[in-house]
C-alpha cells in the first residue's frame, strides 16, 4: 500500500505551519506581528551599526564572536523570509536577497573577504526596501516622505560604502579610529566637490576612485533634492490600473481616469 508515512505527513504539516506562522509575523498587521517586525528592524540597525564599526573594532580579540553571531542572525532571517514568502524563487531573484547572500557570505569568511566587507553595509539599503519601515505609518504623516527618505538612505548608504572602500585600500595604514575618520572625511569633502586638497588618493587608482565618488555623489544630492522639493502627493493606490502617488485633491486617477475617493489627511 502506496502512501506517505505518518512521520513524513507530521514533518509537511509542522512546516506548513511554520511557514504560516512566519508569514503573519512577517507580513501581518496584528500587535504581535508589529512588535516583531519593529525589533526586527532593531536588530537590524543593532547588525548596521556593527557593520559601520567593523574597521575599528576587526583588530579586537571579540571581534570573530560577534562576526558568527551577526552571521548567525543574518541567516536565520533570510531563512525565515524565504519561509514566509509564497514564492520563494521570486525571492532570491531580487537584488535585496543577493545583498543579503553576499553580506551572510562574508561574515562567515570575514578574513579571507576582509576586503569586500565594506560592502555589509548594503544592507541599510535592503532594509529601506523592504518596507517593514513604513507598512505601519498612516499614509498621512511618514509614508509622504518616503521617496525622500529612500533618497537619503541611499546617499548615506553610498557615502558609507565609498568610505570603506577608501579606507581599505587607501587608508588602511592608519588603521582604527583615525584611519577611518580620515576615510570618511575624504569622502564627504569628495562628494561635495569641497575639496579641501588636505587628502588625496595616491596614484591613477586614487583618482578614478575621486572621479567616480563625484559623480555618483552629485546624482544622489540632485536626487534628493528633487524627492524634498517636488510637488506634494500622496499615496493611494488606484483600485484600476494601481498608479501609487496622487495629487491630494485628486478625483480621478491622471493614468486611467478612475474615480478616486481619496481620504482627507488625519482621516
Amino acid at each position: 500500500m502506496s502512501g506517505a508515512s505518518p512521520d513524513s505527513d507530521e514533518r509537511l504539516a509542522g512546516l506548513a505551519g511554520l511557514r504560516d506562522r512566519l508569514r503573519r509575523l512577517y507580513h501581518g498587521t496584528s500587535p504581535a506581528a508589529f512588535r516583531f517586525q519593529v525589533a526586527a528592524v532593531i536588530v537590524d540597525m543593532a547588525i548596521i551599526a556593527f557593520f559601520i564599526a567593523t574597521p575599528v573594532l576587526q583588530e579586537t580579540r571579540t571581534f570573530l564572536w560577534v562576526d558568527y553571531t551577526v552571521a548567525a542572525l543574518v541567516a536565520a532571517d533570510l531563512v525565515a523570509r524565504l519561509l514566509a514568502s509564497n514564492d520563494m524563487l521570486r525571492l532570491m531573484k531580487q537584488p535585496t536577497s543577493w545583498v543579503d547572500v553576499f553580506v551572510l557570505v562574508t561574515l562567515l569568511f570575514p578574513t579571507a573577504l576582509a576586503n569586500l566587507g565594506f560592502l555589509r553595509i548594503l544592507r541599510l539599503w535592503t532594509l529601506s526596501r523592504s518596507g517593514a519601515l513604513w507598512r505601519h505609518f498612516p499614509s498621512g504623516t511618514v509614508r509622504e516622505w518616503r521617496d525622500a527618505s529612500h533618497a537619503v538612505i541611499n546617499l548615506v548608504t553610498f557615502l558609507l560604502v565609498v568610505t570603506g572602500f577608501v579606507y581599505t585600500f587607501f587608508f588602511r595604514a592608519g588603521a582604527g579610529f583615525a584611519g577611518y575618520v580620515d576615510a570618511l572625511y575624504f569622502t564627504v569633502t569628495t562628494v561635495t566637490t569641497t575639496g579641501f586638497g588636505d587628502l588625496v588618493l595616491p596614484g591613477v587608482a586614487g583618482e578614478l576612485t575621486s572621479i567616480v565618488t563625484m559623480l555618483i555623489g552629485i546624482s544622489l544630492f540632485v536626487r534628493l533634492a528633487k524627492a524634498i522639493f517636488r510637488p506634494h502627493k500622496v499615496y493611494f493606490p488606484c483600485p484600476q490600473c494601481g498608479l501609487q502617488r496622487h495629487e491630494p485633491d485628486a478625483v480621478h486617477c491622471k493614468a486611467c481616469g478612475h474615480l478616486l475617493n481619496i481620504p482627507d489627511e488625519g482621516q
